[in-house]
């Protein structure tokens, strides 16, 4: 498939931070893919490079952050020659790939949720997409639609399903006033404690907890961007352990 224009559509939201969400390449050297990174969102882009390397094609732009927060994510990818229109959640971006070719020209399949295994080194090591799509649409077909009529030719579709799982985990928000107390556990000589958090503010405090029969107390906060852990204990000459990362 070799065209000067393309136009390609979805929306996913996905509670991972990497994967690939669509990808093609050709014979030529050409490529086009698009993933998330760091619950960023990159798109990578060669039209063709040439092997003298006085043609270098390749092209990557990033945009968004934190995508990966189980919403929904638009994107519009719109390509006239070398000039990209890349939208996100209706946040428009306009770049021009490197190199001197107009054309992408692309083996005959396009994988939308991983890339198949070509033996080159970037294959192995990119994870599939893990989560939901919607309302893809690639140059005008309907992929979505045609992969749940079975209409795509050649096509493999793996463990598909044509629902979307909700995750099981409930989120808590906190204002600057609010917290949970829970019930400690007196008995138990082991403190274990795990969480997943996202915040904006750059201090505050995370987790605090006293040591029953007086013998100290443990703090994990976040100060100036850094996650801390203060833990005091009463009973020995070197009482307080800090670690941050």
């Amino acid at each position: 498939m070799k065209t000067l224009k393309d136009v390609i559509s979805l929306k996913f939201k996905t509670s991972e931070s990497e994967g690939v969400i669509f990808h093609g390449e050709g014979q030529q050297g050409d490529y086009i893919t698009l993933e998330l990174k760091k619950a960023k969102l990159v798109l990578n882009l060669n039209l063709g490079s040439n092997q003298l390397g006085s043609i270098y094609g390749h092209t990557s732009v990033m945009t968004g952050s934190l995508l990966d927060d189980h919403h929904w994510h638009s994107i519009i990818i719109e390509r006239h020659g070398r000039n990209i229109n890349l939208t996100l959640d209706r946040h428009m971006q306009h770049f021009r790939t490197n190199g001197e070719f107009d054309y992408l020209d692309l083996d005959y399949e396009i994988t939308f949720g991983g890339m198949p295994f070509s033996g080159k080194p970037s294959s192995n090591s990119r994870k599939n997409f893990k989560g939901c799509m919607e309302s893809i649409n690639y140059n005008g077909n309907n992929i979505t639609d045609l992969a749940k009529r079975k209409k795509l030719e050649p096509s493999n579709v793996g463990n598909l399903s044509f629902s979307c799982v909700e995750p099981h985990t409930v989120p808590v928000f906190f204002n600057a006033t609010s917290y949970l107390e829970v019930p400690g556990r007196p008995s138990q000589d082991l403190f274990s404690v795990s969480f997943l958090f996202r915040t904006w503010n750059p201090s505050g405090l995370l987790v605090f907890s006293h040591f029953a029969d007086d013998l100290g107390n443990v703090e994990i906060d976040i100060n100036e961007g850094k996650v801390s852990v203060h833990i005091n204990v009463t009973q020995v000459k070197k009482n307080r352990i800090d670690i941050s990362s």
